[in-house]
C-alpha cells in the first residue's frame, strides 16, 4: 500500500478534495446557507454533497414524533419528506448547483419506472455529478425490498444503467443476513460504487402505563455509535466481494472511526448522525483523519 501525501481522491470518476462526504439526509446544505450565509459554503465540511433523498412525487414524511434518542445513537422516522422530482428540479437543484463540491443526488422509488423517470430527467443536468440509489423500499409489483434481493437489485441497476453515463452508487440496507451478495448483484447490473450502511430497523417503545411504539410511524432506523461495528463488518464483507469503490458509513464520530472504515475496505467515508449534533463534525473528522493516515488507507486495498 502506497502512502499518499495528498488528501485528494476520487469516487468512480468524481474528483474529491478529501475522503469525507455526508450521508444523505443528515446535513441540510441549503438550510446551512440560509442560517449562516455564504460562509457556511466557503468552509464546506464535505468533499461532495449527497442530497436528501427525493422521490417522484412530493412526500410529507411520517407523523410525529420522528426522532428518538437511543442509548448510543438515534432512531429516526423522518419518512423522506421532499418536494418531489419536479419541485426539486425547479428549485433546490439550481441552488445546490452553486455548491463548491460535486453534487450527488439521492433518489428512491417503488418501481423501476419511477426510478427511471427521475434518473432520465436529471441525467443531463450539469449540476448533478452522480446518483445514489436508495434501494431500501419495496418494489410495488413484487412486494420485495429491492435492496434485500440480489435479483431485484441487479435488474433495477441494469435497467437504469443506459439512462445516464454519470456514476450510479447503490446504497444498501444492513437489514439483510449478508449484504455482500446484494453488492455483487449491483456490480453485475452496472453500478459504479456501493454505499453502506443505511440505518438498522428499530422500534423504540413507550414506557409507562400505555405500552406502545414511541414513534409516530411505529418504527424507524437506528444510527449513530451503536451501529459502528455493524458498519465495519458490512463494509469489510462488501469490500471483499466486489471490485467497486465502497462508501462506508455508520457511527462515525471521530477521525479514528473514519480511519477504521477506510481500513475495513471503504475508499470514501460518509458522516451522518454526528452532523445532527455538530454541523461542523465533518470538518473535525477530516482533520482528525489526517492523524491516522486516512488518505493513505483510502488509496490502498486491504483485501489484496
Amino acid at each position: 500500500m502506497s502512502v499518499a501525501t495528498d488528501e485528494r481522491t476520487e469516487l468512480c470518476g468524481i474528483e474529491l478534495e478529501h475522503p469525507v462526504i455526508n450521508a444523505s439526509g443528515t446535513f441540510d446544505a441549503l438550510a446551512a446557507r440560509r442560517a449562516f450565509g455564504d460562509a457556511a459554503w466557503e468552509r464546506f465540511p464535505f468533499s461532495a454533497f449527497v442530497s436528501k433523498t427525493i422521490t417522484l412525487e412530493p412526500r410529507a414524511g411520517n407523523p410525529p414524533p420522528r426522532l428518538f434518542e437511543a442509548a448510543a445513537g438515534m432512531v429516526n422516522s423522518i419518512g423522506l419528506p421532499n418536494k418531489g422530482l419536479e419541485g426539486f428540479a425547479a428549485s433546490d437543484l439550481h441552488e445546490l448547483g452553486e455548491l463548491p463540491v460535486p453534487l450527488i443526488v439521492s433518489v428512491m422509488a417503488t418501481s423501476r419506472e419511477a426510478f427511471a423517470e427521475m434518473i432520465g430527467t436529471l441525467a443531463d443536468r450539469d449540476e448533478v455529478a452522480g446518483f445514489e440509489l436508495n434501494v431500501s423500499c419495496p418494489n410495488v409489483k413484487s412486494g420485495l425490498i429491492v435492496g434485500a434481493e440480489p435479483s431485484e437489485t441487479e435488474s433495477l441497476v441494469e435497467s437504469l444503467r443506459p439512462l445516464s453515463a454519470k456514476p450510479l452508487i447503490v446504497k444498501l440496507t444492513p437489514n439483510v443476513a449478508d449484504p455482500a451478495p446484494i453488492a455483487a448483484a449491483a456490480e453485475r447490473g452496472g453500478a459504479d460504487a456501493i454505499s453502506l450502511i443505511n440505518t438498522i430497523a428499530a422500534a423504540p417503545w413507550s414506557a409507562g402505563s400505555r405500552s406502545e411504539p414511541w414513534l409516530g410511524a411505529g418504527s424507524g432506523g437506528l444510527s449513530g455509535p451503536s451501529v459502528r461495528e455493524v458498519a465495519l463488518h458490512a463494509v469489510h464483507r462488501v469490500g471483499a466481494a466486489v471490485g467497486l469503490p465502497v462508501v462506508g458509513m455508520g457511527g462515525i464520530e471521530t477521525g479514528r472511526h473514519a480511519a477504521d472504515l477506510l481500513a475495513a475496505g471503504a475508499g470514501v467515508v460518509a458522516v451522518g448522525t454526528a452532523s445532527f449534533r455538530d454541523p461542523a463534525a465533518g470538518l473535525r473528522i477530516r482533520d482528525e483523519l489526517r492523524r491516522f493516515g486516512g488518505t493513505a488507507r483510502a488509496s490502498g486495498d486491504p483485501h489484496r
